[in-house]
């Protein structure tokens, strides 16, 4: 988890609830999250970071130790952690948490805390030239560009049915990307506000 200090801005245009960042690894997605952290004035709940400090192991060695069925527990438990945190902060998912059912259940209910997930999107080819040897990808350790167009292709769907919104990020830099994404936050939090029964701040 990153600290950021909370800003009078930050609370007057963040939605009520979590903003969660879903998408294929090496979209940026930590990277992004700590910008966006700071310009809401929130904490970052990144789901690797989270497990590696409550295991003292990294994503690589909790695979060769416990194998993935382990690792995808603790990935479900800092997942409901995080979007339930008090106050929201903005949240870093894993790539692989809308695999489970439970997790997808999980982010589908952040609407309904005011929150906002969005799909980090990019091509495989562009993931596959982010990706630096042994920074601790599992998935990643043979043929990645092959990999990742694998994995794209089994979860884009499952990507889809948990985002609110859809971001495509490969040809954009990591401030692009926050500020795509804090116009995204002031468009939802301007359509809440219109609905009827909403309450002024």
């Amino acid at each position: 988890m990153v600290s950021s200090t909370p800003s009078a801005e930050g609370a007057a245009r963040a939605p009520v609830g979590p903003v969660v960042l879903v998408g294929m690894m090496a979209t940026g997605k930590t990277t992004v999250g700590r910008q966006l952290a700071a310009a809401l004035g929130r904490q970052l709940y990144d789901s690797d970071e989270m497990i590696q400090r409550r295991t003292g192991k990294t994503v690589a060695e909790l695979w060769e130790h416990g194998g993935e069925p382990a690792f995808r527990t603790l990935e479900t438990q800092v997942l409901a952690e995080a979007v339930r945190a008090d106050p929201p902060g903005v949240v870093a998912a894993a790539g692989g948490v809308v695999m489970a059912a439970a997790n997808r259940d999980e982010l589908q209910r952040v609407s309904e805390r005011g929150g906002v997930v969005i799909w980090l999107r990019a091509d495989p080819a562009v993931l596959a030239g982010r990706v630096q040897p042994g920074d601790h990808r599992p998935l990643l350790s043979s043929d990645p560009a092959a990999t990742l167009k694998r994995l794209a292709t089994e979860r884009e769907t499952l990507y889809a049915e948990v985002a609110d919104r859809h971001l495509d990020v490969g040809r954009l830099s990591p401030a692009d990307v926050t500020a795509a994404i804090l116009d995204e936050v002031d468009a939802l939090g301007a359509e809440r506000a219109a609905l009827p029964g909403a309450s002024q701040p």
